[in-house]
């Protein structure tokens, strides 16, 4: 795994900051809430094809990696832009022919991160309110199905445009076995921590900016030794969030190679992209809680002022990290899958 940036992930990287930065400001942001959705600014996203951008060549698309997807996706997450990319470009990877409605992100699609309790409820859905395809599971095989989106989301933290669809299960058509929505569950848990690194990065630097301007007894608060130590330790949380992505999006690039697929704990060797996925996921959410969480500490009772955009971070760490459900469940499935599942009738885990 190549721990550096190419040239064109570092083209990708250049394009989307300088697009986020001019058109996804805070204001743009904040006047997108409480839905979560800008359509002007999908728009203009659609302009540069990057809804089709991580979908298949000889699909219509772009043919973008994952880990080019990464960059994408820290980047949405530095300006924590209210676009469903992330879902989207998920879902249109998991169809064997996305339209050209999809392609063109003229339509929505979206991924159900829940098997269904019966029928097609998937229960809360990413992007739900505004997504017209959802790609999600039905017993033992992956579905599609279609239906015109709500246009509104239920209250919630993070300003999300999540939603709870039920569909007639009469429109579904088939994409495959589990292992479809299986893969793009992942995908999305990548993406999704990448989005988290980057949030947890401008956060930092929103942090260092601050605590050099705002001062107390006569010097900047950056210059009091308390201060420095809590920011000292962050870059390297982010900076291991930031790898542990990567190496989920190469194993996951890669997952159709020879490349060896092992997995032993003790020597800290994991390969398998699907533990990566959940693994980059986790710890990403845990990154970015702390980092938000320390920054608007430092702001004082500013931090929770709309006047400063700390809040809009520290809402959607929180949020974006909850979608896919209790985290303390996400965290067994993980040891289930690194030790083995619990007896039922011995506590001990297997190794």
């Amino acid at each position: 795994m190549k721990v550096s940036l190419s040239e064109d992930q570092r083209a990708v990287e250049e394009l989307f900051s300088e697009f986020f930065a001019k058109t996804s400001e805070p204001i743009v942001v904040r006047r997108a809430e409480p839905l979560g959705f800008d359509s002007e600014l999908w728009s203009k996203l659609c302009a540069l094809d990057a809804p089709a951008m991580g979908v298949a060549a000889e699909k219509g698309g772009g043919g973008a990696t994952m880990a080019d997807l990464v960059v994408l996706g820290e980047c949405v997450g530095r300006s924590v832009a209210p676009v469903p990319i992330i879902e989207h470009t998920v879902a249109l990877r998991a169809l064997p022919e996305p339209s050209a409605e999809l392609l063109a992100g003229d339509e929505l699609a979206t991924i159900a991160l829940q098997s269904a309790t019966g029928g097609l409820d998937w229960g809360l859905i990413p992007a739900g309110a505004v997504a017209r395809t959802v790609v999600g599971p039905c017993d033992e095989v992956t579905v599609a199905v279609s239906a015109e989106p709500p246009g509104v989301a239920p209250a919630n933290h993070a300003c999300m445009p999540v939603a709870f669809r039920t569909f007639d299960h009469n429109t579904a058509s088939n994409l495959g076995d589990k292992s479809v929505w299986s893969r793009a569950l992942s995908e999305w848990q990548i993406l999704t921590a990448a989005s988290l690194v980057g949030i947890a990065a401008k956060s930092l630097d929103t942090g260092v900016e601050y605590v050099k301007s705002r001062e107390q007894f006569g010097r900047p608060i950056g210059t009091f030794q308390a201060v420095q130590h809590g920011l000292a330790d962050l870059p390297g949380l982010i900076d291991g969030a930031r790898l542990l992505t990567f190496k989920a999006a190469w194993a996951m690039d890669t997952s159709d190679s020879t490349a060896p697929r092992s997995t032993d704990v003790d020597d800290n060797e994991v390969n398998d992209p699907t533990s990566l996925a959940l693994m980059a996921y986790l710890f990403a959410t845990e990154v970015a809680a702390q980092v938000t969480d320390r920054v608007l500490h430092y702001h004082g009772g500013y931090g929770f002022a709309n006047e400063y955009d700390i809040g809009l971070y520290y809402r959607r760490a929180r949020g974006w990290s909850l979608v896919l459900g209790d985290p303390a469940v996400q965290y067994q499935h993980l040891a289930d899958r690194l030790f083995g599942a619990v007896s039922t009738d011995d506590t001990s885990r297997k190794r």
